[in-house]
């Protein structure tokens, strides 16, 4: 590792540690030429996946787009936001799991739904009745009529 002040590529670690979101590892450099101290933080390098859209156009993965159908989902129901921070985690493991480099939308529409079920009903079906695009009163009954007859 070069150092930052003086540029030498002689550097050692003199700590390592967890970084605060557990999702790296912090460590503590101390150059051998000049003395001075520096941090660097060493993150595993991840291949962005890919969303296959139903247009069948493609972008890469965000999951800012789950929180925001997730969120609205839940929106005026009596769900924390705890809760609905570990519905799209749970959502996101599911979904990094399949460990695979292209993945549908409607995979992840479904993969939503089945979280979104056991987190609130009403939340599935707000979810379900935009992404399945219900076009009438039937559809809708429908589904309601397969929610209630799961318990």
């Amino acid at each position: 590792m070069k150092c930052p002040f003086c540029g030498d590529d002689n550097t050692r670690v003199i700590d390592s540690r967890p970084a605060d979101d557990n999702e790296a590892i912090r460590r503590r450099r101390q150059c051998d030429e000049c003395g001075k101290r520096f941090t660097t933080y060493e993150k595993v390098e991840t291949i962005p996946l890919i969303v296959i859209k139903k247009d069948k156009n493609r972008e890469t993965y965000d999951r800012s787009k789950i929180e925001s159908g997730v969120v609205r989902s839940c929106h005026k129901r009596p769900v924390s936001a705890s809760s609905i921070e570990n519905c799209i985690d749970n959502i996101e493991n599911k979904i990094f799991t399949l460990e695979v480099k292209e993945i549908e939308s409607k995979q992840i529409g479904e993969i939503v739904m089945d979280e979104l079920k056991d987190l609130d009903q009403v939340a599935y079906v707000r979810f379900a009745s935009v992404y399945r695009e219900f076009k009438d009163v039937n559809t809708f009954m429908s589904e309601l009529k397969k929610l209630l007859d799961t318990k």
